[in-house]
């Protein structure tokens, strides 16, 4: 009995120190974004006035409105039109790439599995030069073309990687009494392990779509007009524009990480479904 009841003191102290832990962690984590939202709706100079850690006087919108009404639609627009394209690109490539590697054996198999993986510890800095001569020889440099490339090329060594583990976890039993039925090698592919692999694909579009969303470097070299630049570069080029106006960058941040927050906020339980899938089999 008594050591019944010192394990039931230790579990409550555990978890009274894992919720105090988890508490910490989340006001670290939102009392920056807390605070950004709450300074976008002042102005510059009730800001420097009275500090960063007051309330607005009033829900000034005005930089909502001025940013709106400037060319900051242009640059989402282009934000969206860039992360629909290359992940459409990514998923697709990275599925029909895993598949043989996770299922076919032949030779050349495992070399080529290998440069893969070897891929993934390129650093994006060394390509930066050969990319940029590469977009001005093929004449699309200062467009959204040049950088698909860049974001589709650097996602895929990991999402080949990620997906090759999931797509090899499936029962091959499956595949079996689709091949008696008989389906091919390309309906087994679309038919059975694509439907199959969707919790691996949401979580590669999750884990992709953020890293292309908020991707600056390429879109920095590879992009000059405001017209073809994306979100990462309007908070940039704000900077440069209002290097005072502290509240007017605050909104253009909040603006933003507004779309990846509520993306991810509706995509978290598809995300933790596919880190999770395929760990236990059997």
């Amino acid at each position: 009995m008594k050591t019944d009841r010192n394990n039931r003191i230790k579990s409550k102290i555990s978890w009274a120190i894992a919720t105090l832990f988890a508490l910490f962690a989340l006001l670290v984590s939102i009392l920056p974004f807390f605070y950004m939202i709450l300074n976008s709706f002042k102005n510059r100079f009730e800001m420097l006035m009275e500090g960063i850690f007051t309330l607005p006087n009033k829900l000034d919108l005005s930089n909502y409105k001025e940013l709106l009404s400037g060319g900051f639609i242009g640059y989402f627009i282009n934000s969206v039109l860039l992360l629909v394209i290359s992940l459409v690109l990514i998923l697709v490539i990275s599925a029909c790439a895993s598949y043989p590697l996770a299922r076919f054996k032949f030779k050349l198999r495992n070399p080529l599995y290998a440069i893969i993986i070897a891929c993934m510890a390129i650093p994006i800095h060394v390509t930066l030069i050969p990319v940029f001569k590469m977009s001005q020889t093929l004449r699309i440099y200062d467009s959204l073309l040049a950088l698909i490339g860049p974001n589709v090329a650097f996602a895929l060594p990991v999402s080949v990687f990620i997906l090759t583990g999931f797509m090899a976890s499936i029962e091959t039993e499956i595949e079996e009494a689709a091949q008696i039925d008989g389906c091919n090698k390309y309906q087994m592919f679309y038919r059975i392990m694509f439907p199959l692999a969707k919790p691996g694909l949401a979580t590669l579009a999750i884990y992709n779509g953020v890293n292309i969303w908020n991707e600056f470097i390429f879109a920095n070299t590879l992009t000059q007009s405001a017209e073809h630049r994306t979100l990462p570069l309007a908070v940039w080029d704000y900077q440069g524009q209002y290097v005072m106006n502290t509240p007017m960058i605050m909104a253009v941040l909040t603006l933003t990480l507004l779309p990846m927050l509520v993306f991810f906020a509706f995509a978290q339980e598809k995300l933790v479904k596919g880190m999770t899938a395929g760990a236990v089999k059997g």
